[in-house]
């Protein structure tokens, strides 16, 4: 997820990767893999081998910053396929669906990852898709497949929600934990909680459009009075998630002072996966009330010249091997529902029985209007 500790954005714990990706492919001597475009394997990796292939070609897919997979798997992809894949990494996910539409008529990369629900419509309204419906598509949920015309293909999804740090509400004299949004606007929680900008940063988006979801626009107390109240009590916003969470956050890792972040339901198992001993219990805990329903996505780019060998990866994206590797890279959960969890994400990762969510047309109407909105009432 864009914007994550990452993704630890998603906890955005994740894994340093190169800025620039470039996997040579490993094709096996006296065997050359099937042309690009034939049928899929049942399993939905990429195309089998067979005696007859066009030469390798490479093709460039552009990602947000917290993009990470095991060393091995697009090798598989590579060698299946005979495409080499370079990762051109553009910033957030907002950031690179700006630079993709400005580089529309002459696209930097073949195909995109990392295009979330919050931001799908600026994308979707600019064109800069060719569609494509993978063989696998039947094995995500309808609920994720939320452009019909089948320009994008969802590829994982996970929940913005608050963590906030064990620790802090068990000591003598400490508050009890809190249970939902509104607790965080009491005295009681001042100057416990960090947020990022919903302007710069995509988990900080998520969390707007929770409170938008929560509160609504109108009534006696809506979205705008809670974050009022937020600021009143001594919110912290930072640009990004990094700050956020490793900076500010005093969960975990983080060296911070408060106990209470906006990140991710994935961001306590990614606590116990990375800790050196990996604890019974996760040190950070998220509330599963008021959390948004992140979901990215890929496509292939309408201006590519290699629009085949890119369908061929994002059918190799929601295939087992790269559905079952991000998990533990990214931390988030697969699109695919046939692919299983690691224990871990069983284990500590937090289940949102109701996430928050909008359509793609809402979010595209009022989107600009609710982040001029916030900075007018948290930041002027």
């Amino acid at each position: 997820m864009a914007d994550r500790m990452p993704v630890l954005r998603t906890t955005e714990v994740l894994v340093a990767v190169t800025l620039v990706l470039v996997i040579a492919s490993c094709s096996m001597p006296g065997a050359s893999p099937s042309p690009l475009g034939a049928s899929p394997s049942p399993t939905g990796t990429a195309p089998s081998p067979t005696a007859s292939r066009a030469p390798a070609s490479s093709i460039v897919l552009m990602t947000h910053d917290s993009f990470a997979v095991s060393d091995d798997v697009l090798p598989e992809f590579e060698e299946l396929s005979g495409v080499r894949v370079e990762i051109l990494r553009a910033g957030d996910a907002g950031v690179m669906v700006n630079q993709a539409i400005l580089t529309r008529d002459a696209p930097l990369a073949d195909a995109i990852y990392g295009v979330d629900n919050a931001f799908l419509s600026r994308a979707l309204d600019a064109g800069i898709f060719r569609p494509h419906r993978p063989p696998l598509l039947s094995t995500v949920s309808p609920d994720l497949r939320v452009d019909p015309e089948g320009r994008v293909t969802p590829i994982d999804y996970g929940d913005v929600c608050i963590n906030y740090d064990r620790s802090a509400f068990v000591a003598a004299g400490a508050p009890p934990a809190p249970v939902r949004l509104e607790d965080l606007a009491q005295p009681t929680y001042r100057g416990m909680l960090v947020v990022e900008n919903p302007a710069t940063s995509s988990p900080g988006l998520a969390f707007l459009l929770a409170t938008v979801g929560v509160f609504g626009e109108e009534g006696d107390y809506t979205w705008r009075d809670y974050w009022a109240d937020l600021r009143a009590n001594d919110v912290l916003v930072t640009d990004g998630w990094e700050e956020a969470y490793n900076g500010h956050f005093s969960g975990g890792a983080g060296q911070g002072d408060r106990p209470m972040v906006v990140s991710y339901a994935t961001s306590p198992a990614a606590e116990v996966f990375f800790a050196d001993r990996q604890p019974e219990q996760a040190p950070t805990a998220s509330l599963t009330e008021g959390c948004f329903r992140q979901i990215e996505f890929a496509g292939v780019l309408a201006g590519t010249a290699h629009p085949t060998e890119a369908e061929a990866l994002i059918d190799f994206m929601l295939g087992p091997t790269f559905q079952a590797d991000m998990p533990l890279n990214m931390f988030v959960f697969p699109a695919n529902s046939e692919v299983a969890l690691p224990d871990v994400f069983v284990a500590h990762a937090a289940v949102v029985p109701e996430p928050i969510t909008f359509d793609q047309e809402t979010l595209g109407d009022q989107r600009e209007r609710w982040i001029e909105e916030w900075t007018d009432v948290v930041i002027r």
